[in-house]
């Protein structure tokens, strides 16, 4: 009897342990979180005192180093980041839908079992080995489809970004679609619909939180990515007006600029403050994803 007692609350410790070590792990992220945002919205606040808040916001020029007037307009670079997001989560998103659909209901556990590791070998390969790929295979491909001077365009930037968004949108969607409840597949069967209409017509519709969740997590990693943008984009600093244009995105200018431009200069404070500006896009994308996720754990429960 004192054996049991004893192991009884060495079991009660050993859980009281982990769990404390769960809410610290959890409380030390938080703790993180805060301390990024505070450092960039300190290290960006001085920008603020030579640049107006709407100037910075609304103004298409980026010209820092003007002998003139420096000039401080993120428009023109928010607008190209949007772009190139938008339009490779047009491509991600529907492919990623489908490969995750004949993942979780048509593909042969041998065909699963091979398929899976390459979606994840898809997340592992570095983003400059992406890039290389946009410089040497996709840019030259899309000049001479639209017989451009060169492929370095928001266009080849969206199909590269699809490909890195498409292993976290094939999860998710795959892991929704595999939580829908087993009764509702049986009911459609039993009324009498086919494999294809219960995957389109109750599946999908039940796991779409999910899959929505699986788009806006994709989203954020396209929206913070750099070294494949930087590569492949161009690097113009105009406004753009479509995809077969060069584009110069947030996360590129910071990368661009951050390693020459002097220490404790406006233009130094101000790429804090588009820092700033990533971290909040970012970080709501990610929240909103987590709440859409969230919502479908309940609806499921």
């Amino acid at each position: 009897m004192g054996t049991v007692k004893k192991k009884g609350i060495l079991g009660d410790l050993k859980e009281s342990l982990i769990q404390r070590l769960f809410q610290t792990s959890g409380l030390l992220a938080i703790i993180v979180l805060v301390g990024i945002f505070a450092l960039l919205l300190h290290t960006s606040i001085p920008a603020f005192r030579e640049v107006s808040l709407k100037e910075f916001l609304t103004s298409t020029r980026w010209d820092p180093t003007s002998p003139e007037r420096p000039e401080y307009g993120l428009l023109s670079m928010l607008a190209s980041t949007v772009m190139v997001t938008f339009g490779a989560l047009l491509v991600a998103f529907p492919v990623g839908v489908a490969v995750a659909a004949y993942l979780s209901d048509v593909a042969s556990p041998r065909v699963r079992e091979l398929v899976k590791p390459v979606v994840e070998l898809l997340a592992a390969i570095p983003s400059v080995v992406v890039g290389f790929i946009g410089i040497t295979l996709v840019g030259p491909l899309i000049a001479k489809l639209f017989n451009l001077s060169h492929g370095l365009t928001a266009l080849n930037g969206s199909l590269l970004l699809a490909i890195m968004a498409l292993p976290t949108i094939i999860s998710i969607s795959e892991d929704s679609l595999n939580a829908v409840p087993v009764s509702y597949v049986e009911a459609s069967l039993a009324l009498g619909a086919n494999r294809w209409q219960t995957l389109v017509r109750v599946k999908i519709p039940a796991a779409l939180s999910g899959i929505i969740a699986s788009m806006m997590l994709g989203m954020g990693r396209a929206i913070g990515e750099t070294m494949t943008v930087l590569m492949a984009t161009g690097n113009a600093r105009a406004f753009p007006h479509g995809f077969l244009q060069s584009v110069r995105t947030l996360t590129a200018n910071i990368a661009i600029e951050l390693g020459e431009v002097p220490y404790y200069t406006t233009h130094y404070y101000a790429l804090f403050a588009i820092g700033l500006v990533l971290f909040i896009l970012t970080f709501f994308v990610n929240l909103t994803a987590d709440v859409i996720l969230e919502k479908q754990k309940r609806k499921l429960r």
